[in-house]
């Protein structure tokens, strides 16, 4: 393993370059990187302008596929309650927490399917550019209504699409929105099929039930979870999947967030120092039999990269197919409503033909 400092502006960044040797001749062997940095908060363009730089680094180790944390634009509202107080009891949020929500709004991008807007158009351009496969969390706009969602780019500068989490945690509910079954896409690509689940999503047996039959092989878990448990979910994903696994997550310090009283940490005994770490990290990639082929990392801020040996799939799922040989359909089945859910939809008149009007008038007599 090469440890290698990079300047990415700001404090240094750790490459974590996992060689893992010469795979087998027939095999295809992919380079990912995970990054492991802080969003600037409530400054999209400054967040977006990092993010550049990190994706150039990577794609200098010869990444093929960059995955970025959850909510890296937009940001993860760490320790703030937006006004309800800790337990959430009172009725209606605090003034201050209002106006705190409107500055996260503010941050966060839209996400329209065409055009594309400026920071999707952007994020693609840097796909294109350093001629990676692009995963982004962001916080997606749409109205006045925000979702944590995760965006997908091909190295040809092309946006593919989303994934908008399905079930936000605890009090991520106050100011996300729900995700639906429309956007649980897994891509395939020329490096294997590419799909994410965010954060505790990856909790959820069939949500990933369902990106297995999909036949996913790159999972990506962006996540803001950076406990040591969350590296056996983790593993745990990766021997049932029969998948790789990225999981990305942001390393923090509380001099990232805007100061007090602008922004200030709840559920805390004093305001913590500048300096202190908020959140560690933990930024992993696991192979399919589950090692851990680079990290986790609880250092500061890294790009987590290691060579993924695509054989690793077909060898782990001689034993244990999760969908295939291993399963049981006849006992359990999984049933997945891929359709969009809107709160209002239109339903216009059809026009009718000569022939039924003629018809109408017919029966009329």
């Amino acid at each position: 393993m090469a440890l290698v400092t990079s300047g990415s502006g700001g404090a240094p960044v750790i490459a974590e370059v996992e060689m893992n040797g010469s795979p087998d001749p027939g095999s295809t062997t992919v380079r990912a990187t995970v990054v492991q940095a802080s969003t600037v908060f409530y400054d999209t363009p400054a967040t977006l302008d990092k993010a550049e730089r990190l994706i150039e680094e990577a794609a200098g180790y010869g990444s093929q596929l960059v995955v970025f944390p959850e909510a890296f634009i937009g940001g993860y509202p760490r320790g703030s309650t937006f006004g309800f107080g800790i337990n959430v009891s009172i009725i209606n949020p605090k003034d201050k927490g209002k106006e705190a929500f409107r500055r996260y709004h503010a941050a966060a991008i839209d996400v329209p399917e065409e055009p594309t807007g400026p920071e999707v158009t952007r994020l693609a351009a840097m796909a294109g550019k350093y001629k990676v496969f692009l995963v982004m969390g962001v916080i997606e706009r749409e109205g006045y209504t925000l979702y944590c969602s995760v965006l997908f780019f091909d190295p040809l500068g092309h946006y593919l699409g989303k994934h908008r989490k399905l079930m936000p945690t605890a009090l991520e509910r106050i100011i996300w929105g729900f995700g639906d079954g429309s956007t649980i896409p897994v891509y395939d690509t020329p490096l294997g099929k590419i799909g994410a689940l965010i954060c505790w999503e990856n909790k959820m047996p069939l949500l990933r039930t369902a990106l297995y039959g999909k036949g996913i092989e790159i999972y990506c878990a962006p996540t803001a979870d950076s406990r040591p448990v969350w590296q056996a979910s983790m593993t745990h994903i990766a021997l049932e999947g029969g998948c790789f696994v990225l999981s990305a997550n942001q390393f923090c310090r509380r001099k990232d967030y805007p100061s007090p009283p602008e922004y200030e940490f709840a559920g805390l005994d004093e305001e913590p120092s500048p300096d202190t770490v908020v959140c560690p990290g933990g930024s992993v990639i696991i192979s399919p039999t589950g090692q851990v082929l680079a990290g986790p990392n609880y250092e500061g801020e890294a790009l987590i990269t290691a060579d993924l040996d695509l054989g690793e799939i077909v060898r782990a799922k001689f034993d244990f197919d999760v969908v295939g040989h291993y399963a049981r359909p006849e006992v359990l089945s999984l049933v997945v409503n891929d359709q969009p859910q809107v709160p209002v939809s239109f339903t216009s008149a059809a026009e009718k033909t000569p022939a039924a009007k003629s018809d109408c008038i017919a029966k009329s007599y």
